[in-house]
């Protein structure tokens, strides 16, 4: 096995730590003040698009699109530890472009998109003109099981008819959102899988209403996590992404890479929290010495320390054999991943919480924030129970077989 990162991404990691130290971590404050001054608290903030404009000076833009020729041409496994990098900081995925939802709607447009939705969606996307929005999860059903999504797609004519409520639909009160990626039912009757379809509905059509913008523990999203309603919302025919029907394989294709990005950065996420765990244990004093001098702190450092490694080594397994064998091949990894490392983030940030003590709670850091996140992506992108449950059906697969066939020779003696 060879632990050593390509020439490229070596390359790109220099450039891309001396932007985050040099450009976003001092941008951060700087971010959440123009956010709290704008009228708009969903508005981008000036200091994001000067971020943006050196990112592209600097070549660090749409490192994660590995399809075609749209993005920087790297491979999951190339990509992976620039995720993790640039997960450090909260606004550091937004600097480059390379954040949800955006991210995973141009993958599905650049797989399964024509020309046309490419043309109008896609580069727009790339270029960062526009923002997008992915509706998928409903507030009345379990949407981790997508056979339950209640939306309907009804054909009329040369128009698709758009009916249901979505809610925590992720970007959508981004005023420079301008797309909605809509999943629902275009075939209730039809195989379990090939029921759902996607289409693009732009943002302002008649018969779209952003009812509220949903928070995650308190916090609220600059980009928003909207509860919308659809009523008769009308889009053409040329509207639906890939073919009628297909709307499960491409949602199954969209979540593969995501939640390895979502890995590597939850990981980042990890690395600033242990970073920030070690400066306060060797600063703070109580009862006459430091607390890197306790026992219980060097523990959870030291626990830290390998939960962290741990994960990276099983989230890049993921990505070569997403690369090299492709996303089917890795699904229970995949699945692994998604569960491990959002625990594992967590797990680090409440360590780290607990060392700050009243400082770490309140917004004075950034790791009450880190805390509410990495709760809330235990269950969005899928709950850790689903993953779990694909896991042991893996795991388990060989040995029912085994049975099977065992009790099969049985009966034919």
């Amino acid at each position: 096995m060879d632990f050593n990162y390509s020439a490229r991404t070596t390359e790109l990691l220099k450039t891309l730590e001396a932007f985050m130290d040099e450009h976003v971590y001092p941008a951060e404050a700087v971010y959440d003040a123009q956010i709290a001054a704008n009228a708009n608290p969903h508005e981008q903030p000036q200091i994001m698009r000067e971020l943006q404009a050196i990112a592209r000076e600097k070549g660090l833009w749409n490192l994660f699109m590995a399809h075609g020729s749209w993005g920087a041409g790297l491979t999951n496994l190339e990509y992976a530890p620039l995720a993790e990098l640039v997960g450090r900081s909260i606004i550091g995925n937004e600097a480059i472009n390379c954040s949800a939802p955006d991210t995973g709607n141009m993958e599905i447009l650049a797989m399964y998109g024509t020309p046309q939705q490419q043309e109008r969606w896609l580069q727009p996307l790339l270029d960062c003109r526009i923002r997008s929005a992915f509706a998928m999860t409903e507030p009345d059903v379990a949407s981790s099981d997508a056979r339950n999504i209640a939306s309907t797609i009804r054909r009329d004519g040369d128009e698709y008819v758009l009916n249901g409520r979505k809610w925590y639909t992720s970007g959508v009160l981004d005023p420079d959102c301008k797309l909605i990626i809509f999943m629902g039912k275009s075939d209730p009757d039809g195989p379990t899988y090939r029921q759902q379809s996607m289409v693009l509905v732009p943002a302002d059509a008649p018969g779209v209403e952003v009812l509220r913008d949903l928070p995650m523990f308190g916090y609220r999203d600059r980009l928003g996590h909207g509860e919308v309603q659809f009523t008769d919302v009308r889009v053409p025919v040329e509207n639906m992404l890939g073919e009628e029907g297909g709307g499960f394989a491409i949602a199954q294709g969209r979540l593969g890479p995501g939640r390895m990005h979502y890995a590597m950065r939850a990981i980042g996420f990890a690395e600033r929290a242990l970073q920030l765990m070690c400066e306060r244990a060797v600063a703070r004093e109580a009862f006459g010495e430091p607390l890197a001098r306790r026992g219980v702190v060097r523990e959870w450092i030291a626990r830290s320390r390998m939960e962290i490694d741990q994960i990276r080594l099983l989230t890049l397994k993921a990505a070569w054999l997403m690369d090299t064998g492709g996303n089917a091949a890795a699904r229970s990894e995949v699945a692994a991943i998604k569960v491990a490392a959002m625990e594992t983030a967590h797990a680090v940030v409440n360590r780290a919480v607990q060392t700050f003590g009243a400082a770490g709670v309140s917004d004075d850091t950034v790791l009450s924030r880190l805390f509410a996140i990495t709760r809330a992506l235990q269950i969005a992108d899928g709950p850790t129970e689903v993953h779990l449950r694909t896991i042991a059906r893996f795991e388990l697969e060989p040995y029912v077989k085994r049975r099977a066939a065992s009790i099969s020779a049985g009966g034919a003696a």
